[in-house]
């Protein structure tokens, strides 16, 4: 008997972090920027539901990453953008890390994920820009 799943995000990368890597990309400093953002649009794809986050990603999208909320140690969510989209990093128990950039909704998928996680995790998570200033008080 299948479990089933509610999907509350699926989709790839915002498109403003396209467009704008790809005025960056007009320099030649910026361009490894573009292809990063590029390639991003192209292979990158989110699915996150009730009971996973998985990310399908690396040279033509054959990679999946598949992470169950009680593997989570600590979310970190940095905007960009302007606020419009962000990065969230996902450090799991084992200290490895998921990395999920130009997420679009990015607040929001904090949100449903930060519900899903363990209190020990929820205490440790957060915006990188909050850490800064507590650490700095």
């Amino acid at each position: 008997m299948a479990v089933q799943e509610e999907v509350f995000f699926e989709g790839g990368p915002h498109s403003g972090d396209l467009v704008l890597n790809s005025f960056i990309g007009a320099t030649l400093v910026g361009l490894p920027l573009f292809v990063g953002a590029l390639v991003r649009k192209l292979w990158v794809h989110y699915r996150i539901t009730n009971r996973r986050i998985t990310v399908i990603g690396g040279w033509g999208g054959k990679e999946r990453s598949d992470v169950i909320y009680g593997e989570i140690a600590k979310v970190v969510m940095v905007p960009r953008g302007l606020g419009v989209w962000g990065d969230m990093v996902l450090t799991l128990k084992d200290g490895s890390r998921l990395e999920m950039r130009a997420l679009p909704r990015f607040r929001e998928i904090y949100n449903y994920i930060n519900e899903r996680i363990d209190e020990k995790a929820k205490q440790v998570s957060g915006p990188i820009a909050k850490k800064r200033r507590s650490a700095q008080s």
